[in-house]
Order: C-alpha cells, then sequence, then structure tokens
C-alpha cells in the first residue's frame, strides 16, 4: 500500500541561508537513504519557511520490498556424492538459510554449480522512517550551530515540533538529545501572527493547503515567484527598477512565511548622501530593495544620491494584511535613523581632510611585523613607481597612478568606512573628488580594490589598474616575507585571490610586464624594508614565482579550458620562467588552441607534430635551439622529402623567434604532406650515425619551434 509521507521540522527562526541550503542537504539524503532502504516511491518535494524544513514523499510504500538474492555454490561433482548431499552442499545451503533439497543445478561457462535463491522478507515502513528521521536531521550541516536548554542537540536554531506522518497515520519517534523532548505527532504551527497555535494535519497531502489557510505559504518556488513579481510591479508603479541582487532576492525569499511587498519612502534630505551610501544601508543593512531611476550612467564618483536613486524603496513584509501602514512607517523610521547615522558620519569625515586622514593610517597596525598602514602605503607607492617603470605607460597615468597610491587607503580611518566597511575605496575617492582632486585619481582609488573576488569588475583605468596590481604585489611581498604562506584551505590573507587579481588584471589590460624580473627588484626592496625577517631573496621569489605559476593555472580552469591544454601551455614541462616573463602570452596561445580544437583544426596539427617529437626525443638537441644553422646539414640529405622538411623549419623560425603563433599553426598545418613525405620515405634511424644524427636533428629543431606554441605531446586526442 502506497500513501504520501510528510516530514516537517519545526523550529525557531532559522538563519535565511541554512534555510535555503539544508533543503537541497535533506533532500539528497531522503533520496539515497529511500533507495536504500528498498522503498519504492514517487516524487519527492521540499518545502520551507524560516519557521521549518519539510520533505514530502509520494506514494511512498508502507513495506520494504521483498529482496530476493542469488549465490553460487561448489561445483556439483562436489556438492552432490552418489545424488546425496555432500558435507559442502549443506554447509552451503545453511549458509543461505534455505534446505539442502532446494538447491538447484545449473550449467555456466566452467561447467556445473549449485545455486541458492533465498529471500529476505520486506520490513515495516515505519520501523524504518523510525530509524531515519533522527539520522536525516543529524546529517544537515551548517555554521553556528548551537544547543538549546539542558539537551545535547546541536542545531541551527532550537527545535520545537516534529510531524511525522505516512498518510494519516503518526510515524512515532523522539529526537534524541532535546530538551524539552521533542516527539513526533500530527501537529505543526500557523503563522505567528495567525495564532501560533498547534494546527492538525490530517493528512500528509492536506499539508500545503492546511499550512495556507492557516497563512503560511510553505512552497519556497511559489513564495519566490510571488516576491519576483510584486517587485516588478512595485518598480513600475514609480517608474524605477529595483536594485535587487540575487543574494538579495534569496535571502528575502527566505526570511518570511506569507510575503507581501509594500512600499516605504524616504526623505528628500538623504538624497543628498552618496548613492553607495543608501543602498548599502537598505540591501545589506535592512534587507530593503532600492528603486533605481533608469538609464542613468553608473559612476562611482557621484556624491549625491539625486537623479540616481528614487526616494521610494520596497520591503518583504511579514505581517498581517490590516497591519501595512503600521508595517511600512516603522520601517520607514528605522532606514531614516540609519541614514541619518550616515549623514553624521559624512559630515565628520568632510571636517577632515584627506591628507590628515592619510597620516592617521600611522597609528594603524597593518598586520604583525609590517607596520602601519601608512607604512603599507608608501610600499603601494613604490611598487607603483617599479610598475609604471617596467610598463611605460603615459606620463598622465603615471602622474594619476601616484598620487592614488598615495591615498589609496586613507578613508579606512574614516567614520563612514568604520560604520560600513563594504564603502572602503568608494568613499575615498568621492572624498578626493570633492576635495578638488583630478576625476582620473580619484577613479583609481576606487578600482584599486578591484577585482574584489570572481566574477567581479576589473579596473577601467590604466592608473587603477597601476594600482590594484601595486597593492596585491604589496600583499604578497609582505605576508610571504613574513614567512606566511597559504596552505590547503587555509589562506587567512587572501593571497591566492591576489594572485589572481594580478593575472586578471594584466590579461584584461592586455599589459607585457616580466613578472620574474619584477620580483627580483621588489624582493632586493623588501629584503632592505625589513630586515629582522631575514629574507633569502631567492627563496622568496621562488615561492612568489611559484604561487604565480600556480595561479595561471587555476585561472585557466576557472576560465573553462580543458586541462590537457592547460598542462601544453603552461603545465610543469612548460619552462617556469617563460610564464612569468609574459603572463598575456600564455593565455595568447591557449586561446588559439582552444579556437583550433573548437573549429575542428587542432587534432591535425597534434597528430603531425607528436610523431615529430617522439623521434626527435632519440636524439639530443637542446630543446631551445630554433634554427638548422650549424646543427642541420642539407648536403647530407638523401631524399627529397628531407629538404621539403627543410624548407618547412626555415620558414617556422622567424614565426618562432616573434611568437607569431596563428602564422606559425597555419604553417605547421600545412607542413603536413611535407611531413608525410618525410616519414614514407626516409628511415630516421639510420645505419649510418651521421645521417641519423642529421635528420634526427631536423626533426628536433622542428619540434622545438612547435613547442614555442606548445608542448603537444601533452593534448589528449
Amino acid at each position: 500500500m502506497t500513501k504520501t509521507f510528510l516530514l516537517e521540522i519545526g523550529t525557531e527562526e532559522l538563519p535565511a541561508n541554512f534555510a535555503r541550503l539544508a533543503l537541497a542537504q535533506i533532500e539528497q539524503r531522503v533520496i539515497r537513504d529511500l533507495a536504500k532502504a528498498r522503498l519504492n516511491h514517487g516524487v519527492i518535494s521540499t518545502y520551507g519557511t524560516p519557521r521549518r524544513l519539510a520533505v514530502s514523499v509520494a506514494v511512498l510504500e508502507d513495506r520494504q520490498s521483498d529482496l530476493r538474492e542469488e549465490r553460487k555454490g561448489p561445483p556439483v561433482a562436489q556438492a552432490f556424492k552418489n545424488g546425496v548431499p555432500s558435507a559442502a552442499a549443506i554447509g552451503f545451503a545453511k549458509r543461505c538459510g534455505i534446505d539442502p533439497s532446494e538447491l538447484e543445478r545449473r550449467e555456466t561457462p566452467k561447467g556445473s554449480f549449485v545455486f541458492a535463491t533465498s529471500s529476505i522478507p520486506g520490513r515495516d515502513g515505519a520501523v524504518l522512517l523510525q530509524d531515519l528521521i533522527p539520522s536525516w536531521i543529524d546529517a544537515l550541516q551548517g555554521s553556528r550551530f548551537m544547543r538549546w536548554g539542558g539537551g545535547t542537540r546541536r542545531f541551527s536554531r532550537p527545535i520545537r515540533w516534529l510531524l511525522a506522518l505516512h498518510g494519516s497515520d503518526v510515524i512515532e519517534m523522539v529526537i534524541p538529545g532535546t530538551d524539552p523532548v521533542v516527539r513526533s505527532d500530527r501537529f505543526s504551527r500557523g503563522h505567528r501572527l495567525h495564532g501560533n497555535q498547534p494546527l492538525r494535519i490530517g493528512t500528509a497531502d492536506q499539508y500545503v493547503s492546511t499550512l495556507r489557510s492557516a497563512g503560511v505559504l510553505v512552497n519556497r518556488d511559489k513564495r519566490s515567484h510571488l516576491i519576483r513579481q510584486a517587485i516588478t510591479r512595485g518598480a513600475d508603479v514609480v517608474n524605477g527598477s529595483a536594485n535587487c541582487p540575487e543574494w538579495l532576492f534569496e535571502e528575502l525569499v527566505d526570511l518570511v512565511e506569507n510575503p507581501r511587498v509594500l512600499q516605504g519612502r524616504i526623505s528628500g534630505r538623504f538624497l543628498q548622501l552618496p548613492p553607495e551610501v543608501i543602498t548599502t544601508v537598505m540591501q545589506a543593512h535592512q534587507r530593503y530593495v532600492p528603486l533605481e531611476i533608469p538609464s542613468l550612467k553608473s559612476d562611482p564618483l557621484r556624491l549625491t544620491a539625486q537623479e540616481v536613486l528614487r526616494p521610494e524603496f520596497l520591503l518583504v513584509a511579514d505581517g498581517l494584511e490590516q497591519a501595512s501602514a503600521l508595517i511600512t512607517r516603522g520601517n520607514e523610521r528605522v532606514l531614516g535613523a540609519r541614514l541619518a547615522d550616515a549623514e553624521f558620519f559624512l559630515d565628520i569625515d568632510r571636517h577632515q581632510s584627506s591628507a590628515a586622514r592619510r597620516d592617521a593610517l600611522a597609528r594603524v597596525t597593518f598586520a604583525e611585523g609590517l607596520g602601519s598602514l601608512q607604512d603599507r602605503c608608501d610600499r603601494i607607492e613604490r611598487l607603483t613607481e617599479q610598475l609604471l617603470t617596467q610598463l611605460r605607460l603615459p606620463t598622465s597615468v603615471a602622474k594619476a597612478s601616484c598620487r592614488a597610491a598615495h591615498f589609496c587607503k586613507h578613508d579606512l580611518v574614516s567614520q563612514m568606512v568604520s560604520e560600513f566597511p563594504e564603502l572602503q575605496g568608494l568613499m575615498g575617492g568621492k572624498y578626493l573628488l570633492e576635495e578638488g582632486e583630478l576625476r582620473d585619481v580619484a577613479l583609481a582609488v576606487v578600482e584599486h580594490y578591484l577585482p574584489r573576488g570572481t566574477g567581479d569588475a576589473l579596473p577601467s583605468t590604466d592608473a587603477g589598474a597601476v594600482v590594484a596590481l601595486a597593492e596585491r604585489f604589496e600583499l604578497l611581498l609582505s605576508i610571504y616575507a613574513k614567512g606566511e604562506r597559504p596552505s590547503g584551505s587555509s589562506d587567512p590573507y587572501a593571497l591566492r585571490r591576489a594572485g589572481n587579481g594580478v593575472l586578471l588584471i594584466l590579461w584584461h589590460q592586455q599589459w607585457k610586464l616580466d613578472l620574474n624580473l619584477f620580483l627580483i627588484k621588489a624582493v632586493r626592496l623588501w629584503k632592505k624594508l625589513f630586515p629582522s625577517f631575514s629574507v633569502d631573496t631567492i627563496q622568496l621569489t621562488a615561492d612568489l614565482a611559484t604561487l604565480l605559476r600556480q595561479r595561471i593555472n587555476s585561472q585557466l580552469e576557472d576560465d573553462g579550458y580543458a586541462t590537457d591544454l592547460i598542462q601544453a601551455v603552461a603545465g610543469e614541462t612548460v619552462m617556469n620562467s617563460r610564464l612569468l616573463n609574459d603572463p598575456l602570452d600564455v593565455q595568447e596561445r591557449i586561446r588559439l588552441l582552444g579556437g583550433l580544437r573548437d573549429q575542428g583544426k587542432l587534432a591535425a596539427v597534434q597528430a603531425a607534430v607528436q610523431r615529430v617529437a617522439r623521434l626527435a626525443g632519440k636524439g639530443c638537441l637542446p630543446t631551445d635551439v630554433l634554427s638548422c644553422v650549424d646543427v642541420v646539414d642539407p648536403s647530407k640529405f638523401k631524399s627529397p622529402s628531407e629538404q621539403g622538411l627543410f624548407d618547412v623549419t626555415r620558414q617556422l623560425q622567424p614565426l618562432a623567434n616573434c611568437r607569431a603563433y596563428k602564422e606559425l599553426c597555419d604553417v605547421l598545418v600545412n607542413s603536413t604532406p611535407a611531413l608525410e613525405a618525410f616519414f614514407n620515405s626516409v628511415m630516421v634511424m639510420a645505419d649510418d650515425p651521421v645521417l641519423r644524427a642529421n635528420r634526427l636533428n631536423l626533426l628536433g629543431v622542428l619540434r622545438n619551434q612547435a613547442s614555442v606554441l606548445a608542448q603537444f605531446e601533452l593534448i589528449q586526442n
């Protein structure tokens, strides 16, 4: 017999992110465990609100299916003697739980054997569920679990009730370690504002409708759809555009049980605040949805929210409809108080110059042994100058970069950033612009924090990119010089992210920067700056180079390139120094290879070069020889095909020297006939050692020229 199974774990209000993630966890566990328990079922649905996690299993059988097990025993000749079961047959039958007379004789490819078929009756489904339910609760994972009362149970929030039904039957059980003790029954709870009394659920199939009548929309997808539609309508009413990032929207869905989107309004005076201040207060602190004026180009240096934000905003409420006006006024007052605080902080900051704030950085420690934040700014300035020397950017960019590096951290001691850390850099740029600083300088201060993480925007200006590079290099050099390294999942200073940022900025800017040269010079400077660290310049340079090479591989993986292509252009067999001499080069090469593979042209190049490389490996030509001069003697050729291959290497030599990768690849593709002719007419491993060496060197030069593009032997078919 099949009936719907329902489990609801009732709690105090759950953190929004836990409620969302827990539903996926419990669904996976239920699917897995019911299959292992041999309980056939239909569709599995999960439900969740701030006060409950629930799972429903349609047409769940009330009993395990019987287990039919077939086992192979000894050969018939050993199992029976004169038609009588032997000790071997009797022992086998006993182990299988059957009588020897029930053994079957079957022919197999290896001869006649006896087989035993046993059947294990299925257990009662309710008994199995009594064991499974506590394990499902135990398996849920999340951060900051707690204990409550005098119990030993740990969960995200205290568990207050447990609803467990199979059809109309209660699955009786107790959650171990709870205080007060939580026993399963057929009672849920409605919305708090609908009385919060125990709510009887007659059958599992009535769960959703019964809760809906008690003010709870338990289906998360329906809540999500309702909220999204209401936000869109609310924005359209005032001709605004809702600024509701996905993280905020997901949280709003899991903060309410009966959502209604209301419209509030802020005082016009607060629109004199920078738009990001208002948006940060609304989104990060109050979970409101700001409404922007559409079709306005974003400007991170805008000083006021006028013509950027509308005075209206949206909020997702969970109260009674008749209380909407009261809820709106209450939220408007709370938001007004927060914005008044921001207004106060902004006023204090405007009474202090950016130069004074920079001086105040001397009183703030950056990290143990690494001095103050002002010391860090000084180091960022010096690295900015070193980068400008190597990159040879225009004078205007150099001036803006140096000025921005000088002020890049001044807002860290501002009142606004102390209250809203999310605005660091952004407020620094605005304050500088307000004081009359050049726009390029102010924008570089804003952008030197970019990218903040995976998928984030990159600096849009050259000055911003230079300071962003200098800031990340300063972090890497200082923490590494101090002796700390990222290991496993431990990376408290986000050094790997800093390394990725370096590469992303260089690739985005299309800058050719010799990182090996940069690191050597910078490490020498750090040795002078921190004599107490006893810096080993060779080791520190090597460690930083290793990190950056690893980041190249990691970033290429994140960009979606195939592993074999990454190994071919940046693997361990590739000259390590080459990767850092010009990180832009590796991106250019893998893009070309990826494009050739997508066009179906890579296989032909790969096959030709790999055959050359296999034979060339039998020779002793160094891998850096790109010319046949002095290593191949045309007078020793015995076949026109040797001259043909020699001509191919002469075509490839200038292309390999100047790294004209596309043209080099085109020649390799077109050289396939010459290679075929060579291999069909020439014995490379000739008995004559002079001929053999000449031919191996010819192939070796071709291999080396192709290796300028990639290690083709590492590419998979």
